[in-house]
């Protein structure tokens, strides 16, 4: 019924707010779901493929880790920009989409060779960076600016429900395909879900085309964004968050490798924060809309700060870190882009969001690589309370500038 809807066409000008929130978004929320439960098949299964099955150090990982996201930050901004120069939003969230599935197919000729694994995962993350400016922006102008929260939120509720499927998806494949051949199977049904995901984008995603200026975007006008100064406070803001945050496959390490989880049994951690993130995002992101959402974004990440104290521990339940974890996801994730989108212009609000997500990026390949040398050379205890520690400095420096940046 929903997708009848957004198939007509949903336009932001003369329509009302709440039918483009169960269209367009919904369908938008649908492709961000199907890929998730491709791309979370794939990455709840990895940390423990790279290290328990091909025996990778920790430092190694890192690396890995960090490449998986940060390397490609610059085909963000790069995707941003045609995506809003050329007025096609959809196109290149598509060619991120297909890119991401061609990756999913390539995993199955490589999944024993570690340096060819990081060259497929280096493509997958380049279709990440192209389609997800892009998908965001599609959103900021689907809904009216007082409920971008809540479209974010809903968005997330359903992408999250994606990445609480995904490892349960690759559990039950696991299983039923033996250890022999169990991740060329978990691959090969991720690729099943990644080339649904792109049908369901082309056919029921609706772009928002206004008629510009061939002015209106142009490389001057894509870097003059930096001298905005609410959106260069958010910008640097998210990045100092962004240099405090490591991956979740340390932090899934540290619990199996704590509480001496059976490799087996390793996705269903990322099920458990999927699940809180699930059961949160909607809620979280309607209350941001009500009281701020400075305030939930920095709470999410207090969350997170939490997080890294409690790993440094042997007696804390698994269940409180995973809820604590998927909260801090919950309250930053599309939080900080609902931040973010009012401030850009609609011609360059692609662009604007991928320079947001760039600096995030690249911050994160700083922070895993430095979080892998730390956990190898002085135990995962001293870095996770070093992780903490970043995040409270992160905390008290971004305070003041997501304030410049929000009402």
């Amino acid at each position: 019924m929903y997708l009848t809807g957004v198939r007509a066409g949903a336009s932001l000008k003369g329509a009302p707010a709440r039918r483009i929130l169960t269209g367009n978004v919904l369908a938008l929320g649908l492709v961000s779901l199907v890929t998730d439960v491709s791309a979370e098949m794939v990455t709840s299964v990895l940390p423990a493929y790279l290290v328990v099955g091909l025996h990778l150090s920790v430092a190694q990982y890192g690396f890995v880790d960090g490449l998986f996201t940060g390397a490609t930050a610059l085909t963000r901004i790069a995707g941003g920009y045609a995506a809003d120069r050329f007025r096609k939003r959809k196109f290149v969230a598509m060619l991120g989409y297909g890119l991401s599935a061609a990756a999913k197919l390539a995993l199955l000729f490589v999944s024993a060779a570690p340096a060819a694994i990081g060259g497929v995962l280096a493509l997958d993350r380049t279709g990440k960076g192209l389609r997800t400016a892009p998908r965001d922006a599609m959103i900021t102008l689907s809904v009216p600016p007082e409920r971008l929260g809540s479209a974010f939120g809903a968005h997330r509720a359903l992408d999250s429900l994606g990445a609480f499927a995904g490892p349960l998806v690759a559990v039950g494949v696991l299983a039923a395909a033996g250890s022999a051949s169990g991740y060329d199977a978990v691959f090969m049904v991720s690729l099943c879900f990644a080339v649904l995901g792109l049908v369901l984008l082309a056919l029921f995603v609706r772009d928002r085309r206004d008629k510009l200026p061939p002015e209106a975007v142009s490389l001057r006008a894509a870097l003059g964004l930096l001298r905005r100064g609410k959106f260069r406070s958010v910008g640097v803001a998210a990045l100092l968050l962004g240099l405090s945050t490591v991956g979740d496959g340390f932090v899934y390490l540290i619990l199996q490798r704590r509480d001496g989880l059976p490799v087996t049994a390793f996705p269903l951690l990322a099920v458990g924060t999927a699940l809180a993130y699930l059961l949160l995002a909607a809620p979280l992101g309607r209350l941001a809309d009500r009281i701020g959402r400075r305030p939930i974004a920095l709470g999410g990440y207090a969350a997170l700060l939490v997080v890294y104290v409690l790993l440094a521990t042997t007696s804390t339940p698994i269940w409180t870190i995973v809820i604590l974890y998927g909260a801090f996801y919950a309250a930053t994730d599309g939080v900080l882009m609902a931040i973010a989108g009012p401030l850009l212009p609609a011609e360059l609000r692609t662009t604007g969001m991928a320079v947001v997500q760039t600096g995030q990026a690249m911050a994160y390949l700083v922070s895993s690589v430095l979080f892998g040398l730390a956990w190898q050379s002085w135990g995962s205890g001293p870095a996770c309370l070093a992780a903490a520690a970043a995040v409270a400095v992160a905390m008290v420096a971004s305070t003041r500038l997501l304030k410049a940046g929000t009402p």
